[in-house]
Parts: structure tokens; C-alpha cells; sequence
């Protein structure tokens, strides 16, 4: 269809340029009113298959690329809609991934430090009564060797005062006597250091 519209174009310049040619002669062809009417028919046709050409065959493809391009543009805006909530939804998402991986972190971290603390608490509990028993045993012991010691002590000098006795006077004196003698000083003594 194209290539007939095309050759009809031809064929139109071509009979326009004979006119005009052959007007050269008598002078100004448009003023003069013997060709109007040709110049009319000639004008209407040129017009008429440019009007056709163009809303035939330039306007329908130039109307289908601007919609073509109108459809491709809200296509492309539909798309970039959806990736910008996609977008914000991910976002979104890994917003709360991280606050929830805080709070797992700090309840972690709170749970570990209770139980450090607890176990702190359990083993301070079982050094302070391991010391407790300790201490208890150890002055238990004092206890039995103060008990102990005096009586030793007080058998010790008992034996000695008998012996400087027996030198100094050169006689044996009774021990159960000296005994009882060096039992009363030690008790004095004692009363004395307890006051």
C-alpha cells in the first residue's frame, strides 16, 4: 500500500511539474484564473493522499509507539512500586531480625551473667562453710589443746616443784599436795587473765 501511495506521489509531482512548465510561457500560472480549477483539483488530490498517508500509515504507527511507550512507562512505574514495597519490606524485616537478635543477645547475656552470679553465690556459700568448719575444728582444737595444756603444764610444773623441792631440801614431798598447790595458782592465773 505504501509503495502505491508513494507512485501515486510520482505521478502527481510529475503532472505538476508539465503544468508548470507549460505555464512558464503565458506568464504566472497562479494568477491566472484559466488554471485555477487545476490548480484546485491538484491541490485537493496532493492534500487528500498526504491526509491519507498520514492518518493511514504515519499517525497509526506514531499512535501505536506512544502507546507502546505509555503502557512500557506504567509498566515500569508498577514495577518499581512493587521493588519499592518488596524493598521496604525487607528493610522492614531485617530491621526486626536485628532488634530480635539484640534481645535474644541481651537475654543471653543477662541469663549468663545470673548464672556466673549463682555459681559465684553457690561456691562463696560452700568456701564460707568449708571456713566456717574449718574454723570450728580449728578452735575446737585450740579448745581441747588449751584444755589439754594446762593440765600438762600443770602436771609439768607439779613434777618440777617436786623435784626443786627434793634438791632444795633433800627430802621427797608429797606430789598430790604440790599438785593441788599448783592447780589453785593456775586457776588464780587464769581468772586473773580472763578479767
Amino acid at each position: 500500500m505504501l509503495k502505491k501511495i508513494v507512485i501515486l506521489l510520482f505521478v502527481t509531482c510529475f503532472a505538476c511539474f508539465n503544468t508548470v512548465f507549460a505555464a512558464e510561457s503565458g506568464g504566472m500560472p497562479q494568477l491566472n484564473p484559466e488554471f485555477w480549477i487545476s490548480q484546485i483539483f491538484w491541490l485537493i488530490i496532493t492534500f487528500g493522499i498526504l491526509f491519507i498517508v498520514l492518518t493511514k500509515v504515519i499517525l497509526p504507527k506514531i499512535s501505536d509507539n506512544l502507546e507502546t511507550r505509555k503502557s512500557q512507562i506504567l509498566e515500569n512505574i508498577e514495577t518499581a512500586d512493587k521493588q519499592k514495597e518488596e524493598s521496604q519490606k525487607k528493610i522492614d524485616e531485617y530491621e526486626k531480625i536485628i532488634l530480635d537478635s539484640k534481645l535474644k543477645a541481651k537475654s543471653y547475656f543477662n541469663e549468663a551473667r545470673e548464672k556466673i552470679l549463682d555459681d559465684i553465690n553457690k561456691k562463696r556459700a560452700a568456701l564460707e562453710k568449708d571456713l566456717d568448719e574449718e574454723i570450728s575444728e580449728v578452735e575446737k582444737e585450740l579448745s581441747d589443746l588449751k584444755q589439754k595444756s594446762g593440765e600438762k603444764i600443770n602436771k609439768i610444773a607439779a613434777e618440777t616443784s617436786a623435784e626443786l623441792i627434793k634438791e632444795l631440801i633433800g627430802e621427797e614431798v608429797n606430789s598430790s599436795s604440790i599438785a593441788a598447790i599448783v592447780g589453785d595458782e593456775s586457776k588464780i592465773n587464769r581468772e586473773r587473765k580472763d578479767v
